[in-house]
């Protein structure tokens, strides 16, 4: 899709600069040039007289929301193993599952309604996995790419501790990672690869080196999981002894930020070593509150992160999730910390909904780019709320009326959908 000519939304504008407050305009001006944020105005500016306006009248209007950790072929089996925690997870519901995509007739089934289940969305932009299968993921990224949505999708590497059948070589996972990333070239317009080893559990010393070399070849962004389970912390100790933390682990086998971008799933269980070598190497934390909550493996602490300056934004990690909304993934991290304030650590205090909202816009769309606000020069990611639905007796402002859309809203409130300056037809 070709980038439209210069456009304006005009409606009220809800977006962050910073996690501090949100920026309500209300019956405002958006401005798109070339596929950019150009402005917000409250009275167009005479030099725009004549470009074409779309009045949402009194709808809201916020920037795309950011999903950094998801699973493509888990949305299968959402709802499913709740009362398990991560490492029986895994072996009992998750690994069959994803088997299954090795039949691509299958895959088409369960990532058409996985595609159709994010087109209907507020979501723009997320980092999704997918399995060890070549196919497989070249069919999610077809899948993907005619939503519009923009992507980074990641073919699943595991050479250890996982079932047969799922289990590569070192040797083949890397070919087939090379092999992968060649078919992909020029073949996608808005879904890109991630390399994607799932987590130092299931990868040897001898894969996450291979891969680490392919990525200074390649500068491609990588994705993993991160000090997520207690049980899963101790078996990196055990698996990698040569290494101070799990962080460190990843950081000696060369994939832990620094050149190239780094998203980690969890972080619920980081050391003070890890904060500040997470910090220095610019690692992305996708904090997935709902999915920690599910398989009880904790509530990471987000004010920590956020006092630290650290790069965070939000997951859904669907189906350790349950709910692919980034909507619900606000209120479910707003919820979780305020239990760990109460319960666990009262020096740190709970999220605001305004510092939510930053996690799902800017905080996360910053692994994109200059994604997720409104600002000049942003990418133009715009979603239309119409929450006419959520009726309500009293007046509210529009940041009153987000809050409410965060707490009750579903995809059904998703009115229209702007990514990279492209209107995206629901």
């Amino acid at each position: 899709m070709k980038k439209q000519a210069a456009f304006v939304l005009k409606g009220n504008l809800l977006y962050c600069k910073d996690a501090d407050q949100i920026i309500s305009a209300p019956n405002s001006y958006l401005v798109c040039e070339e596929g950019k944020v150009a402005g917000v105005f409250d009275t167009l500016p005479d030099h725009y007289t004549g470009i074409p306006v779309t009045d949402y009248g009194d709808k809201l209007i916020i920037p795309g929301l950011v999903d950094l950790h998801l699973h493509a072929p888990q949305y299968s089996f959402r709802g499913l193993g709740m009362d398990l925690e991560l490492l029986d997870w895994l072996n009992i519901n998750t690994f069959p599952e994803e088997s299954k995509y090795a039949d691509l007739d299958y895959a088409r089934k369960a990532y058409q309604m996985f595609a159709d289940a994010m087109a209907a969305g507020a979501t723009t932009r997320a980092c999704v996995f997918a399995t060890i299968h070549v196919p497989g993921t070249m069919l999610l990224m077809e899948l993907l790419d005619k939503t519009g949505i923009h992507a980074m999708v990641g073919k699943v590497n595991m050479d250890r501790n996982s079932p047969d059948i799922l289990r590569e070589t070192s040797a083949q996972s890397l070919a087939d990672t090379e092999q992968w990333l060649a078919a992909c070239e020029g073949r996608y317009e808005n879904i890109t690869p991630i390399l994607t080893p799932r987590f130092i559990p299931s990868c040897t010393d001898e894969l996450m080196k291979g891969l680490a070399s392919l990525q200074k070849k390649t500068g491609l962004p990588m994705q993993s999981h991160l000090s997520e389970n207690l049980s899963e912390i101790a078996w990196v100790k055990e698996l990698c002894p040569y290494s101070s933390s799990y962080g460190d682990a990843y950081d000696q086998l060369g994939m832990f930020g620094g050149d190239c971008p780094t998203v980690m799933a969890h972080c619920v269980h980081l050391t003070e070593e890890e904060i500040e070598l997470a910090k220095k190497r610019g690692v992305f934390i996708a904090h997935c509150a709902q999915s920690n909550t599910n398989l009880a493996s904790g509530v990471a602490p987000m004010r920590t992160y956020l006092d630290h300056k650290m790069n965070v934004g939000l997951g859904t990690d669907v189906a350790g999730g349950f709910s692919p909304s980034i909507f619900r993934a606000m209120s479910d991290a707003v919820q979780a910390s305020k239990l760990r304030w109460r319960l666990l650590d009262n020096s740190l205090k709970p999220l605001t909904m305004p510092e939510a909202f930053y996690l799902a816009t800017k905080g996360g769309g910053a692994f994109f780019g200059k994604v997720g606000s409104f600002e000049e020069g942003y990418e133009f990611d715009a979603v239309v709320i119409d929450d006419s639905s959520l009726v309500h007796p009293q007046e509210l402002t529009p940041q009153e009326r987000l809050e409410r859309v965060i707490y009750l809203s579903d995809e059904r409130n998703v009115s229209e959908k702007y990514i990279g300056g492209v209107h995206i037809s629901k």
